[in-house]
């Protein structure tokens, strides 16, 4: 199974939306490959350079309501194309959530007052995050400072990220 997590992006605002993980004027690529350096290239955040903040990044912790707007796989694939395997906010919009499962990755939503201390306790400081799927357990760490929260995965997300996403699952059942 895939390992998840590693160095955390922060991204420190609610409603990021589909266009700003993949703008819409790059979805007419013809692989998914071609999308990898459009990442986040239209989120407007201070202090946020997408093509210098992401490259390595394994997590992006956030807000409330990420991924909402348009439903489209992009914006999952995208963030896989680029090392992230792994988003954790307060909610998802529901179709970007599933679609995360879909491909493998995962969707974690957290309480907003642990958001709220992860983001007061860790952002600008370099922070690592390990995932254990089984165990249920978000461990982030950073300077001398770790903070560790758990998470639930329903069956059917545990069943499609172990598989690698749906087209895998369907494929190993049917």
């Amino acid at each position: 199974m895939k390992q998840f997590g590693g160095p955390v992006l922060f991204l420190d605002r609610n409603d990021i939306n589909t266009d700003e993980i993949i703008p819409a004027r790059y979805l007419t690529e013809n692989s998914r490959e071609a999308l990898r350096p459009y990442i986040l290239e239209d989120l407007k955040l201070e202090g946020f350079d997408p093509k210098q903040d992401i490259s390595g990044k394994g997590a992006i912790l956030t807000r409330a309501n990420f991924g909402c707007g348009s439903s489209r796989e992009h914006a999952p694939w995208v963030l896989e194309l680029n090392g992230i395997n792994i988003v954790i906010g307060e909610s998802f919009a529901r179709i970007f959530r599933q679609n995360m499962y879909n491909c493998g990755l995962i969707a974690v939503e957290l309480p907003a007052a642990a958001l709220e201390e992860l983001f007061r306790e860790f952002k600008g400081v370099q922070t690592t995050l390990e995932v254990d799927t089984e165990g249920g357990v978000l461990r982030f760490s950073g300077g001398e400072k770790e903070k560790t929260f758990p998470f639930t995965l329903r069956d059917f997300e545990r069943a499609l990220v172990n598989a690698g996403g749906w087209v895998e699952y369907a494929a190993a059942r049917y």
